[in-house]
């Protein structure tokens, strides 16, 4: 399966109950506006995982969803399903999570034996919480690599064979890599992207803040996927579109160039932001609202966290509907 930019496009989907399968939510809503940059509009289809229907359920909530079609990556005889997402508590322990399903729009399984990933693992940390998976196909080691958080400060790699059972890597960044001041470095995801002019294959964007507390879209990239160079200014600034924080960002290609989609804070508005970034990242269009959160459940005026695909050929979106650390996990269809 493609990933979702260049020559591979990303897949995504969400859901899982207690060691059974479940389809949530209603099918209707407004029809859907074209986005900006030639993206189609998403609506909301329906909520796809929810905390009190989790077997793991340490904190009663859940960010950062992350979905990969294996149907055509991992051997059919250790595949637990078409799709699988991954997903975590936020607040301590956290604990990075698995569900396996079928269809974009569910139903999806819980992993029995989350979570694949703990805020302990020796000998190489011990940290309060781990948390926001990313999980990209490594193509050339046929891997899963996924990047993770614990603390706030601190992104960590690990790598499966099989996407639930993971070993160990390294960091690959900390806020000692960003200009002094810097206090988070936290949500990442990583893109195979080619960067010619810097020799790199992959790109990473993520969630940064310092002390003045106004969090920004950080980005760097990397020849390898495990060892970074950071730009020490931001991508995206929270005062470029009115936003107090933005956070959640995730890049998209489409006609030739390259995008990236991040979240506002609830309290500058709650809506998914799109920037042109170019393919080079030497642009900073700021092409305004890629998609307007709803006032009514569940997304309650914040949508965050997005991660794109497509199933049969009809583009989705997966991501966070609600207040921060008390939503769910919801799907929109483009």
């Amino acid at each position: 399966m493609p990933e979702p930019h260049l020559d591979r496009r990303l897949f995504l989907k969400g859901t899982a109950a207690t060691g059974a399968a479940l389809a949530l939510g209603a099918t209707s809503v407004p029809t859907a506006f074209a986005a900006p940059g030639g993206f189609p509009g998403y609506t909301y289809v329906r909520t796809l995982l929810t905390p009190s229907r989790l077997a793991y359920n340490p904190t009663g909530e859940i960010i950062f969803p992350t979905v990969r079609g294996v149907y055509d990556r991992l051997p059919a005889s250790g595949r637990l399903g078409r799709y699988y997402l991954y997903y975590a508590p936020h607040d301590a322990p956290g604990g990075i999570c698995l569900a396996y399903g079928d269809s974009l729009e569910g139903p999806f399984t819980e992993y029995p034996d989350n979570p694949i990933v703990s805020n302990t693992w020796s000998p190489h940390y011990s940290v309060s919480h781990v948390s926001s998976p990313h999980v990209m196909w490594h193509e050339g080691s046929k891997e899963m690599w996924l990047y993770f958080h614990g603390e706030n400060t601190t992104t960590r790699l690990a790598r499966s064979g099989d996407g639930i059972h993971f070993s160990y890597d390294k960091v690959v960044l900390n806020t000692s890599m960003l200009p002094s001041g810097t206090t988070e470095t936290s949500y990442a995801r990583v893109f195979p992207h080619e960067l010619p002019a810097r020799g790199a294959h992959y790109v990473m964007v993520f969630m940064l803040n310092n002390t003045t507390n106004h969090r920004d879209i950080g980005w760097g990239w990397s020849a390898d996927g495990r060892t970074w160079t950071f730009s020490q200014e931001p991508l995206v600034r929270h005062s470029d579109v009115g936003a107090v924080n933005v956070g959640g960002p995730h890049l998209l290609h489409r006609n030739d160039s390259t995008y990236v989609v991040y979240n506002k804070d609830k309290e500058s508005g709650g809506d998914l932001m799109i920037t042109e970034v170019g393919n080079d990242f030497s642009l900073r269009r700021h092409l305004g609202v890629f998609y307007d959160s709803r006032g009514t459940a569940p997304e309650n005026g914040r949508a965050a966290s997005p991660s794109f695909g497509t199933d049969h050929g009809v583009p989705y979106m997966v991501y966070e509907a609600g207040e921060r650390l008390a939503g769910s996990i919801a799907v929109a269809r483009g």
